[in-house]
């Protein structure tokens, strides 16, 4: 039976697109993942017992693991989600994000392009290596204006610039070497198993524990937000259909200020939970110090995925939103499991700014 490799598999945007593709696919998965702090097994829990996934622990910047790995399994395609992806943890410590995201990208391009030379012409031009990316490597956008595959990188956080230079990576795989990369930059996800350090898991945590609710500077910073689910849809859709050396952003065309998402967040708490002790939930919320380099608005063109791949986004962000805190509300085990004593949802990203 064919496969494809995903690495970070465990973590957020990996783990649900290795659950959609083996709920409506047919390929095995090799899934490698390093099991850092926001990988977690418990996200793959609803596919524990399906034979098509392979789980192997290891990291990407282990090339001879990876070289071992690609000629057992002879994959047909490589998807690369493993990366360090919390920008507030790049601000405390770039350098881990060097590490994975540009260094380990590079090496597993490595490993890739070997183990690519070696297969017949035709599988050769089959195959795909997709380097999942994100909108941050363009910047920030002023009141109008949207990102498109042809706006100049401009990243502004460390984590961003190690995403940049592993994109650069992959598109220059392509262009010396022949290797048939694909690169997709996609808004800002969410939903189910996403590790409570980033906004939406965090705001629905705390407010349903009556914790104060971090708003950074006016709360007026600006993100394209896309389901988890309907991102995964789109990278199928770019493996299936993606075109060498190209580019492809992937947004739901969703734009909402941060402050009108926790607000969002707080209703829906409010409305589900109308007991709580500290409610409304509004009354928690709290504007702290800005986050150093915070970009103040996002906003992705996704006509060509739409146009050439014909991919469109299926649910609504109040949709979406909804069924995100139901979840949370639901799994209280999964939070308390992934949640370790290296991270209670405290501030980061402040350490060079008061050292």
């Amino acid at each position: 039976m064919a496969a494809i490799l995903v690495t970070g598999g465990a973590g957020f945007i990996g783990s649900a697109f290795v659950r959609q593709w083996l709920a409506e696919e047919t390929d095995r998965l090799v899934n490698l993942d390093k099991l850092t702090y926001a990988g977690n097994l418990d996200s793959l829990a609803p596919i524990e017992h399906d034979r098509r996934h392979l789980f192997v622990h290891g990291d990407i910047g282990d090339r001879a693991f990876v070289s071992r790995l690609l000629a057992e399994h002879c994959p047909w395609a490589v998807l690369n989600f493993a990366a360090e992806s919390h920008v507030d943890r790049s601000i405390d410590r770039p350098a881990a994000f060097v590490e994975t995201n540009v260094v380990g990208t590079s090496t597993l391009l490595e490993a890739t392009l070997a183990y690519w030379t070696g297969l017949s012409a035709r599988d050769r031009r089959d195959f795909r290596f997709v380097q999942v990316s994100t909108d941050e490597v363009y910047g920030s956008l002023g009141a109008t204006g949207q990102f498109t595959e042809a706006t100049p990188y401009a990243p502004n956080s460390p984590y961003a610039a190690s995403k940049a230079a592993a994109d650069h990576f992959a598109r220059a795989y392509h262009r010396t070497y022949g290797l048939p990369t694909v690169i997709t930059n996609a808004s800002n996800n969410f939903g189910p198993y996403q590790f409570p350090e980033k906004l939406i898991p965090l705001v629905i945590l705390n407010a349903l524990e009556g914790k104060p609710l971090p708003v950074y500077g006016d709360g007026q910073h600006v993100r394209d937000w896309l389901f988890v689910e309907d991102h995964c849809r789109a990278l199928r859709a770019v493996l299936a259909q993606g075109m060498p050396g190209e580019s492809y952003n992937i947004g739901a065309g969703c734009e909402r200020t941060n402050l009108a998402v926790v607000e969002a967040i707080c209703d829906a708490v409010s409305r589900r939970l109308p007991d709580l002790p500290h409610a409304p939930c509004r009354s928690l919320i709290r504007h702290v110090e800005d986050r150093p380099g915070h970009d103040r608005r996002y906003a992705i063109d996704a006509t060509k995925v739409g146009r050439e791949l014909g991919w469109q986004p299926r649910a609504s962000f109040d949709t979406a939103l909804a069924a995100t805190v139901d979840w949370y509300l639901a799994n209280r085990r999964w939070v308390n499991r992934v949640t370790t004593g290296l991270y209670r949802r405290e501030r980061l990203g402040l350490a060079r700014m008061s050292a």
